[in-house]
């Protein structure tokens, strides 16, 4: 018999119980979505730390400060905290640096005619862009010029933009910052808001960002004193005030290094230098992204085997229901079987036959299961609030296992009928 024959064939014997096959095929098709349900999850997931590494630069080690907390912990502490003093000690020591990106913020009103919002002011140096991978979707980044006359210019986040400027184009627009004008110079491009300010990885939105030289955050815009020097200040006398004002203090600190392989060195070294400057007080967090990378990671591939199992599950009861309806086909059928064989059917014809409508049943099953998980997977995606991404490799592994479970739980049926004896199945009753 022709392979396009026993496949209408297997259909005819099928469509005859329309019900029986469709709840035999329903763990093919649950097992189906399950399995790219939860590859396109994986893939979410990778996709987006990846984007995470990208956005903070894989190359990077970024020291935050954590003064206040220690603060409240060790009032005591002669530490001062992280400073412009580190970054120079960790200049002239450390090896394999490209650049040191100092960072300090002020959370500030910026008022634009009659709008008015709240937005973090970033006070850093012309490297900022390269450091952190960001593009500048019109105008430029403020330059060592801008910096020494301590200009008052800024570059604002995409989010900016659209808040206060909605179309309009702002270069050139004047903005209040603080007690200050500042004039608008460039537009960073839009960043994906990946994940929300969390004790691990504190990351934000940095499309609500406005980049100002650190310059002129330092020495026009500080309103921190010294706390060291508060006691000793004459408030009446301007020019110690001046001296006692903070300058070097910064909220963060990145170490661009020059390749992946060097930056547990570095940040081993960098770890040596801040505890020796800092007293051993842990005034700071060193984060490594690809640490990130890698406990997230670690995350997600034990919630991948947790949903396997349960897909893995699905298909294994998908392919028992197939194995239930074949043996019950056989024994309905014991007698046609016999009269194949007696006008000149081969065992392999029969055994052909019954494989045929087991994978006639996983096919078709896989096919639905393929549906059934782009429904699921919109379903999370718009109802959980998780990132999911269907690859063209997860569906043809989905159905591959689905045809496969088809295969092998089709197989023993198929034997079985096969192996009849055809005088026995013509008295079959």
């Amino acid at each position: 018999m022709k392979k396009l024959d026993l496949f209408k064939i297997g259909l005819e014997e099928l469509n005859a119980n329309k019900l029986r096959t469709f709840l035999t095929m329903l763990g093919i098709i649950f097992g189906v979505a399950s399995v790219i349900a939860m590859l396109s999850i994986g893939e979410g997931a990778r996709r987006e730390t990846l984007e995470q590494i990208e956005l903070l630069g894989s190359n990077n080690i970024i020291i935050k400060s954590e003064m206040s907390e220690v603060n409240e912990k060790e009032p005591t502490s002669f530490s001062p905290g992280l400073t412009l003093d580190d970054l120079t000690a960790i200049k002239n020591i450390c090896p394999f640096i490209i650049s040191l990106t100092p960072q300090r913020e002020s959370l500030e009103k910026i008022v634009y005619k009659s709008n008015i919002l709240e937005a973090n002011i970033i006070g850093t140096t012309t490297n900022y862009p390269t450091t952190f991978n960001s593009n500048l979707e019109s105008g430029n980044f403020f330059n060592k010029q801008h910096m020494e006359r301590y200009a008052n210019v800024c570059v604002i986040g995409a989010d900016i933009k659209t808040q206060l400027f909605k179309y309009k184009d702002p270069i050139n627009e004047k903005i209040k910052i603080g007690d200050f004008w500042f004039t608008i110079i460039g537009v960073i491009s839009a960043k994906k808001n990946l994940v929300e300010n969390t004790p691990s990885t504190n990351f934000r939105n940095f499309n609500q960002d406005v980049y100002i030289p650190l310059s002129t955050m330092n020495y026009k815009m500080d309103k921190y004193i010294d706390p060291s020097k508060r006691n000793e200040i004459n408030w009446l006398d301007i020019g110690k005030i001046a001296n006692a004002i903070d300058r070097k203090t910064i909220n963060q600190l990145t170490v661009k290094v020059t390749g992946d392989d060097k930056i547990v060195i570095v940040a081993g070294i960098i770890k040596r230098i801040l505890t020796r400057k800092h007293y051993a007080v842990l005034d700071y967090r060193i984060i490594i992204p690809e640490e990130i990378m890698a406990q997230k990671q670690k995350t997600q591939n034990i919630f991948n085997i947790v949903m396997g199992a349960i897909a893995g599950i699905s298909l294994l009861v998908g392919g028992i229901g197939i194995m239930n309806i074949m043996l019950a086909n056989i024994m309905e059928r014991t007698k046609e079987i016999g009269i194949r064989r007696a006008v000149g059917a081969t065992r392999q014809n029969v055994l052909n036959q019954f494989i045929f409508e087991a994978l006639t049943i996983s096919f078709i099953g896989g096919l639905l299961g393929i549906l059934t998980g782009f429904i699921l997977t919109s379903i999370i995606s718009n109802y959980a609030d998780w990132r999911t991404i269907i690859t063209p490799s997860s569906i043809i592994l989905a159905f591959f296992v689905s045809v496969m479970v088809g295969f092998i739980f089709g197989s023993y049926p198929a034997k079985k009928a096969a192996e009849k004896d055809p005088i026995d199945a013509l008295r079959y009753e």
